[in-house]
């Protein structure tokens, strides 16, 4: 018996999937921002995807935004892949149409 590997991302219910399935990056990101807006820190988001970029792009906008990044998600279907992110309680903010770049600051 060998013990779960602890740095894998939990594999349980999350609090929100998003499906990406068909999407890449930027459109991938726009509908992440918009459906995770309402969510409150520390949920746990898994995002399935087919992009290809998605393991590269994922932890950079996570970098960028503040988010944990929490790695691929063990997940039986070969069509996608899925991550996970948990919220921050303080995320930078992005631009609503270029989630590559952070708001401008407001006074």
């Amino acid at each position: 018996m060998t013990a779960p590997d602890a740095a894998a991302p939990d594999a349980a219910a999350p609090d929100l999937t998003v499906d990406g399935t068909g999407l890449l990056c930027v459109q991938l990101l726009l509908r992440l921002c918009a459906q995770i807006a309402h969510l409150p820190a520390g949920a746990v988001v898994h995002i399935h995807t087919t992009d290809p970029a998605a393991p590269l792009d994922l932890p950079a906008w996570c970098h960028l935004t503040g988010h944990a990044y929490l790695g691929q998600v063990p997940y039986e279907a070969t069509d996608r892949e899925v991550y996970a992110l948990r919220l921050t309680s303080a995320p930078v903010r992005t631009r609503p149409d270029r989630p590559w770049h952070p708001a401008p600051a407001t006074d």
